[in-house]
């Protein structure tokens, strides 16, 4: 049988379960379960490995609010884009914005963007956080979890080592951060969660089934 969100009501903040019995969460996803059991709400660094729509983000929610809610830190969404990080906030105000201070932070990246120190969850992109670390933020050292979606794009050419130089930064100037890796595709995830000293949660269940199938002449023919 499924975990249950009433199986983890006694470990997650009151309110936070409120806001997801009040999106209608009930049953909880694979990976979700297997996060849950590999130590995402004791603070235990994860990487998830898991199909599209499959129920990483929640993981994510999970680590974020749960380190805010009990007074313990900050918490930091990368999205690899700003359309993303736009759309993330959004969620996350809608859902969260009654429990925690959310801001987003994707603009000018030569701005220090002080007012930062005042918000619990700050959505922002991995050059927007690159150029915060060069300036010094100090409210750097008050964030508890970091969450590193699409984190395969270390791999990308442009975007990888910048990515990998603000996780590296961000590990020395706070060691016990807790950070959560999300990907849909990772084609060493052994080797990238021994990086980053992380639990490795793999899952193939996916909403949707996905079937393979040659389409011609106006018809498809599945496997």
């Amino acid at each position: 049988m499924s975990m249950q969100l009433t199986d983890i009501r006694a470990q997650i903040p009151e309110e936070v379960y409120a806001a997801l019995e009040k999106e209608g969460i009930a049953e909880l996803r694979p990976s979700q379960e297997k996060a849950i059991k590999k130590g995402v709400l004791s603070g235990k660094s994860l990487l998830v490995c898991t199909p599209t729509a499959s129920g990483k983000t929640l993981i994510a929610e999970l680590a974020a609010m749960q380190a805010i809610m009990k007074g313990e830190g900050k918490a930091l969404y990368i999205a690899p884009l700003k359309a993303l990080a736009s759309e993330k906030f959004k969620e996350f105000k809608r859902k969260y914005g009654s429990l925690a201070r959310i801001a987003l932070s994707i603009g000018d990246i030569d701005a220090a963007d002080p007012h930062l120190a005042e918000y619990d969850l700050i959505l922002t992109t991995s050059e927007k956080l690159d150029s915060l670390l060069r300036h010094h933020a100090p409210w750097i050292a008050y964030v508890k979890v970091m969450v590193v979606d699409e984190i395969h794009l270390l791999n990308d050419p442009k975007r990888g080592p910048t990515l990998e130089v603000i996780i590296t930064l961000l590990r020395e100037l706070v060691p016990t951060i807790q950070i959560i890796g999300l990907s849909a595709t990772i084609g060493n995830p052994k080797a990238l969660a021994a990086w980053l000293q992380a639990e490795l949660v793999e899952d193939s269940w996916r909403p949707v089934e996905l079937r393979q199938g040659i389409y011609y002449n106006r018809s498809i023919e599945f496997k």
